[in-house]
């Protein structure tokens, strides 16, 4: 891995840097995510327009920029800076992936173009926690690997399909809660919803919902994602109150809503959403990342400014060994960060590789966003100053994608690391 950054790589971080900061200062931020969308839309479609943000990692052929894991990683290094509230994680990272992933060609050539543009947007539905549903977080199954069961809510609970009723002319048509259940149909078939999801990520505001639902009953239960539209009347949706107000969560309740698969509804979505769980927590530890660098760069600039017994507070000692502390951490997750997008582009050790990358980038954010806090005194205790932007985010981050240390217990099961041989006292033991 070569360190050094192409210029492509170094136009799109310093291009996107030089944005922000114009237009995403923490009061315009505060106002976007009052907003009834939650995002402001003039500057996602001047950033959609000029700089093809919600498009960086998506193929060419639809619209994309073509681009990989570490260019999407740069980038939101820059948009975690600025605590930047858009659809970028919800619809470009996760929805766009699974449809590339999983969607035939007729649904990648209809809802990709779109998506790249910024016109559209689409939301991820999941009745899991994201951690559990996209394999961030360990899952009881022996090997560590998601099969998709935990996204859809497993057989009682979640979200269920079933084939829409046939009617007497052959064709498949939306049905109540009544209707008596269809045999299973083929992949044409229309399907209804039903049932709910919290925390879905832009849920409320999307125009199209990616739906993961449990179907298949006992014999061959696996998870299976539909499309949904947003505006579909039998799709209820409701913005959550959150703690972090920049991302925003939506509750979606679907009663018996017209879905359609995406893709061949005969397979399971546990392998594409594990590997979308893989970019999307690269894509959530470089936020980090760009949140936790911030924090430390506001916090020096007042250590330098604010003053007691006469003497900056930054010369004492004991703050240069904490704000020391604080760049060790900082550079350390940025490096691995770096490493990980770098290894999910190469297709090398991703599996321990990402979920380290994303602990340590928790890790840094939560301790940058404390010592902010700490240092900047008695004007950080207030939840209106900006480093409680900051520390929510770093909350909030690790309810929805972490904690750590199940991430690191993740990569430790990957790398086999409790199965190895161990020496003791001149013997081999192989208890982990």
């Amino acid at each position: 891995m070569d360190p050094a950054l192409t210029p492509e790589q170094d136009a799109v971080r310093r291009t996107l840097r030089e944005a922000l900061a114009k237009n995403c200062g923490p009061e315009q931020v505060r106002a976007a995510a009052a907003g009834p969308e939650g995002y402001d839309r003039a500057l996602w479609q001047q950033l959609s327009e000029q700089l093809g943000l919600p498009g960086l990692a998506l193929p060419a052929e639809y619209g994309g920029a073509g681009l990989g894991p570490v260019e999407l990683a740069l980038a939101c290094e820059e948009t975690g800076r600025a605590l930047l509230p858009s659809p970028l994680l919800a619809s470009s990272v996760l929805a766009a992936t699974l449809i590339d992933l999983l969607g035939t060609d007729e649904q990648r050539t209809a809802l990709l173009p779109g998506l790249a543009s910024g016109e559209r947007t689409a939301a991820l539905v999941l009745a899991a926690s994201p951690a559990f549903a996209l394999g961030l977080i360990p899952v009881d199954r022996g090997d560590g690997l998601p099969d998709g069961t935990a996204a859809g809510g497993g057989r009682a609970g979640g979200i269920q399909a079933r084939p829409a009723p046939e009617q007497p002319d052959g064709s498949r048509t939306p049905a109540g809660p009544a209707a008596p259940q269809a045999p299973p149909a083929g992949p044409g078939a229309d399907w209804l919803l039903y049932g709910e999801a919290e925390q879905a990520l832009d849920g409320a505001r999307a125009d199209l919902l990616v739906v993961a639902a449990h179907t298949g009953g006992f014999p061959r239960s696996r998870t299976v994602l539909f499309l949904v539209q947003g505006d579909a009347p039998e799709a209820r949706r409701s913005r959550l109150a959150a703690m972090d107000h920049t991302r925003a969560l939506g509750r979606v309740e679907l009663r018996d809503a017209p879905a359609v698969p995406l893709g061949d509804p005969a397979r399971d979505a546990g392998p594409a959403l594990g590997r979308t769980g893989l970019l999307a927590a690269v894509a959530i530890a470089a936020e980090a990342v760009g949140a936790a660098d911030q924090c430390l760069a506001r916090t020096v600039e007042y250590v330098q400014v604010r003053k007691q017994f006469e003497r900056a507070v930054g010369s004492f000692q004991a703050v240069k060994h904490r704000l020391a502390d604080v760049y060790v951490a900082v550079e350390t997750a940025r490096s691995a960060v770096h490493y990980a997008a770098w290894a999910l582009e190469q297709g090398e050790d991703e599996g321990t590789a990402v979920p380290l990358a994303l602990a340590h980038a928790l890790d840094a954010l939560r301790t940058a966003a404390a010592e902010a806090i700490q240092l900047h005194g008695g004007i950080a205790i207030t939840w209106e100053h900006d480093a409680h932007l900051y520390f929510k985010r770093a909350a909030a981050d690790e309810l929805l994608f972490g904690p750590p240390h199940l991430l690191r217990t993740l990569a430790a099961e990957r790398a086999a690391l409790f199965s190895r041989p161990r020496v003791r006292s001149g013997q081999v033991s192989r208890k982990g």
